[in-house]
């Protein structure tokens, strides 16, 4: 709840624990086992990020982050919780502004972006690649960007990688060694990802992250919820498209210092995803993102069972921490409960490790900073209950929403620009004419020639038969003339000799 012009979180047995706008955007941490509670105390921190006039992104993982849109229902243990916390003046149940996306198109606004924003480096991790495929993919994106050819969706992604590998033997001096083997590798790899919604996933027109930094008319910001049900099940691009989102926020908005508020603030649910199995470069880019991107304003904190599913160098980053209670059966799992306790800046008067165990549903353990930034001593305390409604939005309120928001028109049908896809195809066509005018040419050639050999042939084949039948009637003839030369020979010698012969 927005209180005083503080963000008023928890209760500890009377006493109101603060998180101070101006140390928002020092990133935080929410942390607990399934059931304690995490989602409600995401879910109160963003609707007094909202009434701050900050706009807030949310993944919304089970669907119930949906609620936000419509007021809360009243109950006999709402009214008791309002009494407890001393809310009775200023509280009311309320929706707050909402802005519904999906990658899907299904449950919000479509969410694509272009194959080259995402940038060798995290389609890498979004492909699952190896280092040296990895490499493969970066001189693709560069051969890409020096011969003008803008990646936008897969097939333009297909296309470079055919267009790479045929020509390979003319870049190896100018970009390295490519083989057909990694290059088989990625192209194997992507169709995994169209298997998951990537042909859906890239594409145009590609979101803009300044469209999740609105405030609707009053001067609310909007709750920007991602709808996850189904993405959670391709968790590779889950988690690379959040850290995406946030990269570009990093790269597109101005150094503000630390302001009086943040510019946004960003949940990541099911945190862990974001660095399971990722390659060391990808993990100090998530790094140097936490690090750098509080100087823009913007707050991120992350959600997850435990803070062993952070990396230290990140959780090292997250100063504003609410632990729920965690449950302990193994050596393992004791370690991460002591590590949990040793991570909050000790109260005498409490011992960590054992209230962990013993939290129930809505209580968590809270160290937030004060006006200082110096973390405040550990309390066990009572979430706040959420003003908005705490399970899942009606079917109507989620289509109203869509209907009455200009982006959905926007970004609700895919466009197919000229990319490398085309550009590439019409050179190949080109080639293809050009190699089929050729070989029409040539054998036109090899006809006329043939034809020219064969009519010589036929000419000096006429040739010798007349020839021939010459040289036989020229010795018809003379036989003919030889008989009739004998026979008057004869005749004149009867007529000379009479009947001597």
């Amino acid at each position: 709840m927005f209180f005083d012009n503080k963000v008023y979180a928890a209760n500890a047995q009377g006493e109101k624990l603060f998180l101070l706008p101006k140390m928002a955007n020092r990133h935080g941490l929410i942390t607990g086992a399934t059931g304690t509670g995490k989602t409600v105390t995401m879910k109160v921190l963003a609707e007094s990020f909202s009434d701050m006039g900050v706009p807030v992104f949310l993944a919304d993982v089970k669907g119930d982050v949906s609620g936000l849109s419509e007021p809360g229902l009243d109950s006999e243990g709402m009214q008791k919780r309002i009494d407890r916390f001393d809310l009775r003046e200023c509280w009311n149940y309320r929706g707050y502004p909402v802005a519904f996306w999906d990658i899907f198109g299904e449950k919000g606004i479509p969410v694509r972006i272009k194959v080259s924003d995402m940038g060798p480096l995290m389609f890498s991790r979004l492909l699952g690649l190896t280092e040296v495929q990895t490499g493969i993919l970066h001189i693709v994106y560069r051969v890409a960007d020096d011969n003008g050819l803008e990646l936008i969706d897969l097939k333009d992604l297909r296309s470079m990688l055919t267009y790479v590998n045929d020509n390979r033997g003319s870049l190896v001096t100018t970009y390295g060694n490519v083989t057909p083997q990694s290059i088989g590798a990625i192209q194997r790899a992507l169709l995994r990802l169209e298997d998951e919604g990537g042909n859906i996933f890239f594409g145009e027109p590609s979101i803009s992250v300044s469209d999740l930094l609105r405030l609707d008319e009053n001067g609310h910001g909007l709750l920007n919820i991602l709808d996850s049900t189904k993405l959670i099940r391709s968790p590779l691009i889950y988690s690379t498209f959040l850290i995406w989102l946030v990269s570009e926020l990093f790269e597109r908005l101005p150094e503000v210092g630390d302001p009086e508020k943040p510019k946004a603030v960003f949940f990541f649910d099911e945190a862990h995803l974001l660095f399971q199995n990722a390659p060391k470069a990808f993990l100090e880019k998530i790094v140097q993102l936490v690090k750098l991107i509080r100087s823009k304003g913007v707050g991120i904190y992350f959600v997850s069972q435990s803070p062993s599913d952070i990396p230290g160098d990140v959780l090292a980053q997250l100063s504003n921490r609410i632990q729920h209670g965690l449950r302990a059966y193994t050596p393992s799992e004791m370690k991460a409960v002591k590590a949990a306790a040793n991570s909050f800046r000790p109260n005498p008067k409490l011992d960590s490790e054992k209230e962990i165990l013993s939290l129930g549903t809505g209580e968590a353990l809270v160290s937030l900073l004060d006006e200082k930034g110096i973390p405040a001593m550990v309390e066990r305390a009572n979430i706040l209950p959420p003003q908005s409604l705490m399970g899942i939005a009606q079917e109507e309120t989620r289509e109203r929403i869509l209907g009455s928001d200009p982006l959905f028109a926007s970004y609700k049908e895919a466009v197919d620009n000229y990319s490398a896809y085309e550009k590439l195809k019409e050179e190949s066509d080109v080639k293809e004419q050009a190699a089929l005018a050729e070989a029409e040419k040539k054998a036109a050639e090899k006809k006329e020639a043939d034809q020219k050999k064969a009519d010589a042939s036929k000419k000096k084949k006429q040739s010798s038969v007349g020839k021939a039948a010459k040289k036989v009637a020229k010795t018809a003839t003379n036989s003919i003339l030889n008989r009739i030369g004998r026979k008057i020979g004869k005749a004149i010698a009867r007529g000379l000799f009479g009947n001597w012969l």
